[in-house]
């Protein structure tokens, strides 16, 4: 399945989706990321809690901004991009505290931040 493929079925979609949809795809991803890191956080045997609450900020933000960036019509660019920004913020915060800690989970949600939030930012140049 392309989720592209999807957006570009849109009767309201005129312009170049590529970023954007690349943008939601991984914010989706970092979402599942970051809530499987939460959970494994919930297992170690030191305080988490800080790490546990910025993987789970992070998981609703980015799932939101993946849910706001596939819906096309009657676009609301302002939100959008408010949205965007929160999300490339979670996922900074989140990636900061995942890279203070040295597990496996930890690691791999620090990268899934840390390229979700630069996709947001590539998109979010393009979204006008």
């Amino acid at each position: 399945m392309s989720l592209q493929k999807m957006i570009d079925a849109h009767p309201q979609v005129e312009d170049k989706t590529e970023d954007l949809v690349l943008a939601a795809r991984h914010a989706m991803l970092c979402s599942l990321f970051c809530t499987s890191c939460a959970d494994a956080c919930v297992a170690e045997d030191m305080d988490m809690a800080q790490c546990i609450r910025n993987c789970l900020d992070c998981a609703d933000v980015c799932a939101a901004t993946a849910r706001l960036a596939v819906r096309r019509t009657a676009q609301n660019i302002d939100v959008l991009r408010v949205q965007m920004e929160a999300c490339i913020k979670a996922c900074e915060t989140c990636a900061a505290e995942c890279e203070k800690h040295d597990n496996d989970h930890c690691t791999w949600c620090a990268k899934m931040c840390r390229e979700c939030a630069d996709d947001c930012r590539k998109a979010l140049s393009q979204v006008k």
